[in-house]
């Protein structure tokens, strides 16, 4: 089976620059020294120009965590065993996951898309069944997945996305759950940044330092695998490589092999998500080091991608921040978390209401009668 992956090959939305430039000359007539908010008013900029409206609101948030398990959990890279994948699906739909008590704090929609785990999950309102197969292979002996369960993937983040749209959210975070996905997280980012392992791994899930070399020594293992299968399927380069088209397209070759190649279906999933995001206009916030990944794999699909992403935190694993660098993000938050799920983003939300009521609600000059700062010169 073939599936259509043409609808990758659609540009990234234009942030609407008139909407930015109206809500910086808002920010300008509001009574406070120019800058002196720092952030909150870069926030507040940016969303106007995501959302398309000088007065940016971010009322309807909608959170989709994916989930799938990993062939190489099996080799032991996690401090955890492989069931838990399925026990916290099953955690999260009744309530009791950190982005669960987030979603309810912040008022946010959540659905929890199960992509493919080894222990079975029972039926739930909250959970979709979107299984591809029971987790992927393992990636240090061979192709995580086959082409098909990319393109499967990949459809199923994009649907994600597209639900977030019909249901008029305002900004769109991905999560995630899934023993094992650091490895695959960090072989991904490895592949896209020409980086080794010893650069990128850390303990995810608590490894400690033997852990964490045996988890170093799989992935470097996984990163040969890969780079001899792309010298076996090299094509020959042509005289029109230089064309940003030519560009562009290798550059989304190199992110759809990597992610078959070393990838997870909830990062693939992700990374679909986030370029059907940019695609139709709906912001999105980043969350930490495996929804990193993705933003960076969607950032290699998609170019343009980027434009539509917020990043939530700085991540406590020690890869994250060459792959931010990589896409250009700065966070918002740093608090230390590790966790995944989607519960950093879900925690920087009030952060982004914040500067959406300061921008809305804080009076101008003219409005307070209060006199604007003297010119000096």
């Amino acid at each position: 089976m073939n599936l259509d992956l043409d609808w990758l090959q659609a540009a990234a939305a234009a942030v609407d620059l008139e909407a930015r430039e109206a809500a910086i000359s808002r920010q300008g007539e509001l009574t406070k020294p120019p800058g002196s908010l720092g952030r909150l008013e870069d926030i507040a900029i940016q969303l106007a120009a995501l959302q398309g409206r000088a007065q940016p609101s971010l009322e309807q948030v909608q959170i989709s965590v994916f989930a799938a398990d990993h062939g190489v959990a099996t080799a032991g890279v996690s401090a955890f065993p492989q069931a838990v994948t399925a026990q916290m699906i099953a955690n999260m739909a009744a309530g009791g996951a950190a982005i669960s008590v987030l979603a309810r704090q912040i008022g946010a929609g959540i659905e929890l898309i199960n992509l493919g785990t080894v222990a079975p999950v029972a039926p739930h309102p909250l959970i979709r069944d979107a299984t591809i197969a029971a987790g992927t292979a393992n990636l240090v002996e061979g192709p995580a997945m086959s082409t098909e369960q990319l393109g499967l993937a990949l459809a199923e983040g994009a649907a994600a996305a597209q639900r977030a749209r019909a249901a008029s959210a305002d900004l769109f975070i991905a999560g995630e759950m899934g023993i094992g996905n650091t490895t695959a997280a960090t072989a991904v980012t490895c592949a896209l940044l020409g980086r080794s392992a010893a650069d990128l791994v850390g303990p995810g899930t608590g490894l400690d330092r033997s852990g964490i070399e045996r988890k170093r020594l799989l992935i470097d293992q996984a990163l040969t695998r890969y780079q001899d299968q792309l010298r076996l399927n090299a094509l020959p380069r042509m005289a029109t490589d230089a064309s940003r088209e030519v560009s562009i397209a290798r550059s989304r070759e190199m992110a759809t092999n990597a992610l078959t190649q070393l990838g997870g279906f909830e990062i693939t999933a992700m990374a679909g998500a986030y370029v059907a995001c940019a695609q139709q206009r709906m912001p999105m916030l980043i969350d930490g080091f495996i929804s990193s990944a993705a933003a960076l794999a969607a950032s290699r699909l998609c170019p343009g991608a980027a434009d539509w992403m917020l990043l939530a935190h700085a991540s406590a694993e020690p890869g994250h921040r060459a792959m931010v660098e990589a896409i250009g993000l700065r966070p918002l938050l740093d608090l230390g978390m590790r966790l995944g799920e989607g519960s950093g983003a879900a925690a920087a939300v009030p952060l982004l209401r914040l500067a959406c009521a300061l921008h809305a609600q804080m009076a101008t000059f003219a409005e307070a009668g209060v006199a604007e700062k003297v010119s000096q010169g």
